[in-house]
């Protein structure tokens, strides 16, 4: 069995990369620098998808240097359709049997492809990445934070195991980290739909996932981990939390969701808490002080530490307010969709 010119063996599968970047310089050399180290570890063939949607910063420059010859490196441009319609272009550009969908802010454990390489060897072809967020600001552990407590099945006892249908939404999973079968993937963005006019402020992970979960077993593992650098400053971290709240309502407006009567009851709650605080000013603050100390008896009865506690007890009402605009701009989109039929 002969070595390639790039890694592993002549014969491997050929694994494609995708990482969809917009102005993502500052983070793109340290996750290309980590995935060369993780490919280096593991026995993929392996090629490089850059989609370059609109960046000002010289993002495909960066991946040019960065990766400077050590796998083969093409780079699709695109004019700022939205991650959805990059992560596309770049599963339509890619030529692997694997495709893995990688952010531009997540850096692969050296390990990680090692361990997906013997499980593709196996047959188990789809995977969600053990995400993991790395940050000591307050509003970073916050991120990792929302993760760990949203999916505590999983996250309080981290193990190699499987979800589909069945138990998806017990589970964390997103296409931040995901390989799977590029004609796989290719099929489930063919089928996604969602009920924006917008594409750009659609759901693009769960919907699509739910759709692989129907087919086949999504497999997850902290040996197949990853880390995450988040937004930690105040105008990123409310501008993402708006874009969360937007995502949720497309994503978990469905009854087939768990986390359906939270986008249910939402809506006449914060109605009518907005019009209580008309009424009376000082009940919009009291209610997010209530829902900091509830964020923070759940985290005390979760067994976080200190420290964790704290940060529930401050950025979730934080939190609240952008998830909360987020949901009602996503009700609008809802609106404007409907119109439009």
């Amino acid at each position: 069995m002969g070595r390639s010119r790039y890694g592993g063996t002549v014969d491997a599968p050929l694994l494609s990369v995708i990482i969809p970047v917009r102005d993502e310089a500052p983070h793109l050399a340290a996750t290309l620098d980590a995935l060369l180290t993780a490919l280096d570890g593991s026995d993929f063939n392996a090629e490089l998808v850059i989609v370059d949607d609109g960046s000002s910063d010289g993002s495909a420059d960066v991946a040019r240097a960065s990766v400077d010859g050590h796998v083969p490196l093409s780079v699709v441009r695109r004019s700022g359709e939205g991650r959805f319609e990059a992560r596309r272009a770049g599963l339509e550009a890619a030529s692997g049997q694997l495709a893995l969908l990688l952010d531009a802010r997540v850096r692969l454990d050296p390990d990680a492809l090692r361990f997906l390489h013997d499980r593709v060897a196996d047959g188990e072809t789809v995977w969600n990445g053990h995400v993991q967020v790395e940050s000591e600001s307050a509003l970073g552990t916050f991120w990792g934070l929302l993760a760990e407590l949203a999916w505590r099945d999983y996250f309080d006892n981290p193990r190699t195991t499987s979800f589909g249908e069945e138990d998806f939404d017990r589970f964390p999973k997103g296409t931040t980290c995901f390989v799977a079968p590029r004609e796989v993937l290719l099929a489930a963005f063919s089928a996604f739909r969602t009920h924006y006019r917008d594409a750009r402020l659609a759901n693009d992970d769960t919907p699509i996932l739910r759709t692989v979960a129907a087919r086949t077993r999504i497999g997850i593992s902290p040996r197949f981990a990853c880390s995450y650098a988040p937004r930690t400053d105040l105008g990123r971290f409310l501008r993402h939390a708006i874009h969360r709240g937007t995502v949720f309502v497309d994503g978990h407006g469905t009854p087939k969701s768990r986390f359906f009567p939270a986008v249910a009851t939402f809506f006449p709650l914060s109605a009518a808490l907005a019009l209580a605080s008309f009424r009376r000013p000082a009940t919009a603050p009291a209610a997010l002080a209530v829902c900091g100390l509830a964020a923070a008896a759940y985290g005390l009865y979760a067994g976080r530490s200190r420290r964790e506690i704290e940060v529930l007890a401050t950025v979730t009402p934080l939190y609240a307010v952008g998830h909360g605009l987020g949901m009602w701009r996503g009700a609008f989109e809802l609106l404007r969709g409907a119109a439009a039929r």
